[in-house]
């Protein structure tokens, strides 16, 4: 198998590597040499880290692979390690207070960053050994600086006074790698709303859906319970779903004349607007998978998603003169800094528009040729310390 080396020197052929997707849908790599076990390989291809796991395999020593094996049940951590200090937040009122979401994602990373680092004493850790743990990611930017935030969160929470389990915090002071997508979800073009529009009528289910994101700005997991019940007063009043454990956001949108029309042209449920065939509300990734269908439908590319037409409706609002507290409240942003990026772009636009015209220069002998380069004729001189006496008549 030939694997691509994450320093940009090159690519790697490894011998008796296979690759296998499970039930999830996760793709995982095995050393499978005839006649013997598979040995499923963790580490992040390209890596340092995976090439000496390989060694390892190709070698024969497969019990180093499992230098870091998983705890029976009850077994105590060693005090004062990494693992004991993951197990400490991991049972805190401020790790139990994160969105559920988070809380997985997280509890994920700190277990993996325990396999290969749970013995080590959390008090000896250092920014370069915060470094080697994200470098070791570094074919995947994201997931590395996924690790250094987990690192950053765990040691804030151990260098609060009333815990008090460290002194400093190695992780601060670490960057994050510059992502391969620096601009996230890719923005609808009004050409990919119209095609879209175009394969999917008014009074489909699938129009619905467009119009929800857009005249609503929701997120998709905010879009698969709003329903008929939610409307007040020609309102759709709801709290947010992301964040919500820690600070509750309410929304009292408008429903616009066009989102208007849209429902009340296409079946519904009764609860919510976008009902599966058995009339129960989606879940976020099964609704997610069902639009993406629609979108292929369409003719539409694979990058594009539902967030895509979220920042499609920042920019229309942009464009139409709202300002960085309108988009705030609207999308749900706690800071200034998201909005911000679609006010200055906008901006930046504007004033690209209006300096173009200016590199264009008029033919010769016209008179806007001459008015933007006439020479402005120079003050009379002046004999130095001398003055200008008038002229008597």
């Amino acid at each position: 198998m030939k694997i691509r080396l994450s320093d940009g020197t090159g690519a790697r052929d490894y011998r008796f590597l296979a690759e296998d997707v499970d039930r999830h849908g996760n793709v995982r790599i095995y050393f499978r040499r005839k006649g013997e076990p598979k040995i499923r390989l963790t580490e992040t291809p390209g890596t340092l880290a995976f090439d000496r796991e390989y060694q390892r395999a190709f070698t024969g020593q497969h019990a180093e692979l499992s230098a870091a094996p998983r705890r029976a049940v009850g077994a105590r951590s060693a005090p004062e390690t990494m693992r004991w200090l993951c197990e400490q937040y991991l049972a805190s009122a401020a790790f139990r207070e994160l969105d559920e979401s988070t809380r997985r994602v997280r509890r994920r990373i700190l277990d993996a960053i325990c396999q290969r680092a749970g013995a080590f004493p959390f008090a000896d850790m250092e920014p370069r050994h915060v470094a080697k743990i994200r470098d070791e990611k570094a074919a995947t930017p994201e997931a590395a600086n996924s690790y250094v935030k987990a690192l950053r969160q765990l040691f804030v929470w151990a260098c609060l006074p009333e815990y008090g389990h460290a002194t400093k915090n190695p992780a601060r002071d670490v960057g994050y790698l510059k992502s391969h997508n620096p601009e996230g979800h890719r923005v609808w073009s009004e050409e990919d709303v119209a095609k879209y529009e175009a394969r999917h009528p008014i009074g489909t289910k699938a129009r619905l859906t467009l119009d929800l994101f857009l005249y609503t700005g929701v997120r998709i997991s905010d879009v698969v319970k709003l329903g008929p019940q939610l409307e007040r007063a020609g309102k759709l009043i709801f709290n947010e779903t992301k964040g919500r454990a820690r600070i509750i956001k309410t929304h009292e949108l408008p429903i616009l004349p066009p989102l208007r029309a849209s429902i009340s042209t296409t079946p519904t449920g009764h609860l919510v607007y976008l009902a599966t065939q058995g009339g129960h509300p989606y879940s976020v990734k099964g609704f997610s998978n069902w639009f993406a269908r629609r979108c292929r439908e369409a003719g539409l590319d694979a990058g594009l998603t539902a967030h895509g037409l979220r920042k499609l409706g920042a920019v229309r609002c942009v464009e139409a003169g709202a300002t960085e507290h309108q988009l705030m409240a609207l999308f749900g942003w706690s800071t200034t800094k998201q909005a911000a990026l679609y006010t200055r772009n906008a901006n930046r636009a504007r004033l690209e528009a209006g300096a173009a015209p200016l590199l264009a220069r008029a033919p010769p002998g016209t008179d806007t040729e001459r008015s933007s380069n006439e020479i402005v004729p120079l003050l009379r001189a002046v004999r130095s310390g001398g003055t200008i006496r008038s002229k008597k008549p």
